[in-house]
């Protein structure tokens, strides 16, 4: 089980006054992810020695990498997992656990203009597939981690965007065969306790669960398969020798037949060719306090997961273990993470939607890193060199990296059953890409003004 420190803090600030950003001195805030209070401290093992050879060595921690490791190992493999900081150090821990099909990346019509149709349908179907996946494969491996089928309320910020919805929810229906509903504004108080939006869609079958645990309950899978996870042991350096590879680390090396590269949105220069294709994009989130049960309840009357139709969205949804909103979006990048100015714009939106929680103290913040591709998909293969990936998930990784950690396994594996129809689409790198990564706070905030105004 990972073991993730956690602060105990007082004097947490209201939403209303991080809101307005006059957070004192004397005030402070738990800048740790909610998730890792529920996950239990376990001894270091740090002094673990790195194997000399093995199978399979894994570059991150996170749900690609273990999904990939339970699959390998299992098939007789020997796997290392190698890890920066401690496991689920990065976003696996640090996400909202929302749990979709990525499907709504793109409208239907969209992705087909993008794609073609055949192959349009055919990522849309897989889409379904890998929340089906992740339902499965928590209740086969008996991970207590508060998966359900919550359903997702997704709200139109403007009248035109919820006829877009509808049409596209048809759009999704007719290929894929995913149930969905329309709620009109007059409708709307029996999804949420907001009057700021103009209706929204429903998707059922969408779920929630709760990340830390299910990470861990993960990690505990993969180990008790034979599988090698080493906390502090980030990878320096991976050169091609006869038979495979040999990959340094902070604590030594190995030799493997094989690598997959699954850091996801902490992809560095380890891989050049992989670096050029990444964006880092920063995520951030706040918790509440407990809040009382009669608003709780008027609030989020159906306690599904929620997202809006902004350009910047936003989401949010109840804490599967209390009365608590958790609120997510993009992070303060202007600002340091420990600020809780960094933070400030996410519970501004919240209190726009709620503004009953304006005395419901904030106290947790915190923000991770998504990784971000050039056509907004995520990928998976080999590089020139040989190495294999799975990485890109674009915000959505919850079940898509469970699910592409599973297939990039069984294709190292040199199964069928691997295949996927992401397989051969081309992974573009990102034009210039030390501009792009700089230019992300400016195109962000640009968006949030043209959210605003409305154009």
């Amino acid at each position: 089980m990972p073991s993730m420190p956690s602060a105990a803090v007082r004097d947490y600030p209201s939403a209303h006054t991080v809101a307005s950003g006059n957070v004192g001195s004397r005030q402070s805030l738990n800048y740790m992810p909610y998730w890792w209070d529920a996950i239990p401290a376990a001894a270091s093992d740090d002094a673990k020695a790195i194997p000399a050879t093995c199978d399979v060595a894994i570059v991150g921690s996170g749900f690609t990498g273990l999904s990939a490791a339970l699959t390998l190992a299992r098939a007789g493999r020997a796997v290392a997992v190698f890890e920066r900081n401690r496991a689920g150090f990065g976003a696996s821990t640090r996400n909202g656990g929302q749990v979709g099909s990525g499907n709504q990346k793109f409208r239907v019509k969209t992705l087909i203009n993008l794609r073609g149709r055949k192959k349009a349908e055919e990522m849309l179907r897989e889409g379904t597939r890998m929340l089906d996946h992740i339902a499965s494969f928590v209740e086969t491996e008996k991970i207590d981690c508060h998966f359900r089928r919550s359903g997702r309320f997704r709200a139109a910020i403007r009248p035109e965007h919820y006829e877009a919805m509808a049409a596209d929810m048809r759009d999704l229906k007719a290929i894929t065969g995913v149930e969905s509903f329309m709620v009109p504004k007059s409708e709307q108080t029996s999804e949420i306790g907001s009057d700021v939006f103009f209706g929204g869609s429903v998707l059922p079958n969408d779920a929630s669960l709760h990340p830390g645990l299910y990470h861990a309950g993960l990690m505990q899978r993969v180990v008790e398969a034979g599988g090698e996870i080493l906390d502090h042991a980030g990878v320096t350096h991976i050169e091609a020798v006869p038979g495979g590879f040999r990959v340094s680390t902070a604590r030594g090396q190995t030799t493997a037949r094989n690598v997959l590269i699954a850091s996801n949105g902490y992809t560095d220069g380890l891989v050049p060719e992989l670096k050029r294709r990444i964006v880092q994009v920063g995520s951030g989130i706040i918790a509440t306090g407990e809040i009382p049960q009669s608003l709780y309840d008027r609030l989020l009357p159906k306690n599904r997961v929620y997202g809006n139709t902004n350009r910047v969205f936003y989401y949010f949804r109840g804490a599967p273990d209390a009365r608590r909103i958790l609120w997510g979006g993009r992070a303060g990048r202007f600002n340091h993470n420990t600020s809780p100015s960094a933070f400030q714009h996410l519970a501004q939106d919240m209190l726009r939607v709620f503004p009953d929680l304006k005395d419901v103290p904030v106290t947790h913040a915190w923000d991770g890193t998504i990784g971000y591709t050039y056509d907004e998909v995520p990928h998976l293969g080999k590089t020139a060199e040989g190495l294999h990936y799975a990485l890109g998930y674009c915000g959505t990784g919850v079940s898509r990296a469970t699910y592409f950690g599973n297939k990039i396994a069984l294709q190292m594996l040199e199964r069928p059953e691997g295949r996927t129809s992401f397989d051969d689409l081309a992974f573009a790198p990102f034009p210039a890409h030390p501009i792009a990564r700089r230019a992300v706070p400016f195109v962000e905030a640009w968006y949030r003004v043209r959210d605003t105004m409305n154009f």
